[in-house]
């Protein structure tokens, strides 16, 4: 009961037209969820609605509602629809809409907006003056949100080609980028597809050299980003060169499309990513799109869940006497709850690991008791994968200690699963998404395997097995389509080179390309190996029927992917076939 109780003073209840028109009446920012009746307001979003008022702390400033279409006749175009809507009205006017349970969205529009509200108050700047959005059916719109998302949305798309990624350039392109202020909202590290291709560079698939251009871009790994500018002028112009004069006209990147914020501070123009990349001489390695038609487009090519989930891992830890007890019980929840584990391990914290995941009780009396308790044992260390997960997952949690749990949180895991003497939270989460990167690394330290797609792999079984692999959990850190000629196959294959079925091998490589890849995650190598199942395809079926070669192998020869016994032969591998292609000084394509 108590749990409701905060909800409801969280956020007014809208149900009529009359509160509908009370409401509008209401000054500041007011963010609505839009709810039909059969199915309710929006719970994932309302842990992040409590975050923000109590972080924004502006009671008289910020409010929230949920808003049942059913019953409200300016709403009757959102009626009977499933998705998640979230309207933000501010002064009385709809100024912005938000579709789907996207909270990093829905927290940067509130945040910029509150931010607004304060300097306007302060006399810091003058109130823009926003176009009201019509509220019309959401899938017979033809632009998508509101003109607010502007801000928000990506500005522009980067493809890093694969020249850069193999001679190691990449991640100084996208500092370089992110130095110049940009943001990276998104980013994917594939093997385009020749439709990918096509659509990203049509305005040259007419070129003569294109086809080879075609052959350059689909056969190793390029780094694909969803760019969106930060929301402050940074500075990008050489030191060098001579300041231009101020414009008052600029957009100013905290403004809604087509809006302009008077500000004094404003004094230079900023460059495009684009001017700036050729003047760090690394354009030839990074394309861009900025057409916001066409950057649209490719985010759903590319990016197809961008716009409606925000997936994030967490740390998820077990402390010893609920792995003891009941670990099925909370696997089973987990589950439930939406999460893919993408990792799982048994550990035993050292002392300093202990103080870390316990810093939140080292002001409580029984605190050496709890480092006692946690290094006595092993705990279980899950890597969480969902939407919103960090957030999602701390909410399920509930608080740090069972007596407030049992105040303000009985339906928490923390209630529902706690044990023993001390009064704790027996499962653990990450704080935030930087936390939470730390901890993976750290209990699931990255680990690089070797593996090969062989030449009798039609495109659209490879486009299948990569798929495999990134559900599985692998990064593609590296990836390059080759012919292995006798001297290269010799690296990879060096503990059978004297066989005598080795020139048998050299055959069915010198059939066609290959594709070499480095995949990297906590115990890849045996991660890897199990993946691909038994050499003998006909044994695969029976002994591991899900694995890579029982679904797509032929024979023993053909049994479709290769991989490193063991990691000091991944690392030695690793070193020898992708080495060549650091020393090379690539040209531009």
């Amino acid at each position: 009961m108590a749990t409701k109780k905060k909800e409801a003073q969280l956020q007014i209840l809208v149900n009529n037209q009359a509160l509908w028109d009370e409401m509008l009446q209401s000054k500041g920012l007011t963010v609505i969820d839009v709810y039909q009746a059969w199915c309710g307001p929006c719970k994932a979003m309302q842990p992040l609605f409590r975050k923000l008022k109590n972080e924004l702390n502006e009671e008289e400033m910020l409010h929230f509602a949920v808003a049942e279409a059913d019953n409200i006749v300016t709403l009757q175009s959102f009626k009977d629809k499933c998705e998640p809507i979230f309207l933000f009205c501010l002064n009385g006017r709809i100024i912005a809409k938000v579709e789907g349970a996207n909270a990093p969205l829905v927290n940067r529009i509130v945040t910029a907006l509150i931010d607004e509200e304060k300097k306007i108050a302060a006399g810091e700047m003058v109130r823009p003056q926003y176009n009201e959005i019509a509220l019309v059916d959401p899938e017979a719109e033809d632009t998508g949100d509101a003109q607010y998302e502007a801000l928000h949305k990506p500005c522009c798309i980067a493809i890093i080609k694969p020249d850069a990624v193999l001679s190691r350039k990449a991640l100084d392109i996208k500092e370089k980028i992110t130095s110049a202020g940009f943001v990276i909202e998104a980013e994917a590290k594939l093997i385009l597809t020749e439709d990918q291709v096509l659509e990203f560079y049509s305005s040259i698939a007419d070129e003569p050299d294109f086809e080879e251009f075609m052959y350059f871009m689909t056969t190793a790994l390029s780094y694909v980003l969803v760019l969106s500018k930060g929301s402050e002028q940074v500075p990008i112009l050489d030191e060098t060169e001579t300041e231009p004069e101020t414009e008052p006209e600029e957009l100013s990147e905290d403004q809604p499309d087509g809006q302009v914020e008077v500000t004094p501070e404003v004094t230079g123009k900023r460059d495009s990513l684009q001017e700036y990349l050729e003047r760090q001489h690394i354009s030839q390695f990074c394309d861009l799109e900025e057409d916001i038609t066409n950057v649209t487009k490719f985010v759903d090519i590319f990016f197809p869940d961008f716009k409606t989930v925000k997936l994030q891992k967490t740390l998820a830890l077990l402390r010893p006497d609920l792995l003891h007890d009941r670990k099925e019980e909370v696997l089973h929840v987990i589950e439930e709850e939406g999460f893919k584990i993408l990792d799982q391990r048994q550990i035993i914290l050292s002392e300093q690991e202990a103080h870390i995941l316990c810093k939140e009780y080292e002001n409580e009396n029984y605190f050496e008791r709890l480092i006692e308790y946690m290094t006595s044992g092993p705990s279980l260390a899950i890597v969480l994968l969902g939407d919103n997960g960090v957030e999602h997952w701390k909410e399920l949690l509930g608080p740090i200690t069972v007596e407030k749990a049992i105040e303000n949180h009985p339906e928490s895991l923390c209630l529902q699963f706690a044990r023993g003497s001390l009064p704790i939270n027996q499962l653990y989460g990450s704080d935030s998404v930087e936390a939470a990167e730390w901890e993976i690394k750290h209990f699931f330290p990255p680990q690089s395997t070797l593996a090969l797609i062989k030449p009798h792999v039609t495109r659209e079984q490879r486009e299948e097995i990569l798929k495999i692999i990134k559900e599985a959990g692998f990064e593609l850190t590296q990836a390059k389509e080759m012919l292995l000629t006798e001297e290269r196959a010799n690296k990879i294959y060096a503990k059978i080179t004297g066989k005598p079925f080795y020139k048998d091998v050299l055959e069915m490589l010198a059939e066609g390309p290959s594709l070499v890849m480095v995949l990297t995650k906590w115990n890849a190598t045996a991660e890897w190996r199990h993946l691909m199942g038994p050499v003998d395809p006909e044994e695969a079926k029976l002994l591991s029927p899900d694995s890579i070669r029982a679904r797509f192998g032929i024979n023993i020869l053909k049994n479709i992917v290769h991989g490193s016994s063991n990691v000091y032969d991944a690392t030695e591998i690793i070193g020898k076939i992708f080495d060549e292609f650091v020393s090379e000084n690539p040209e531009e394509n």
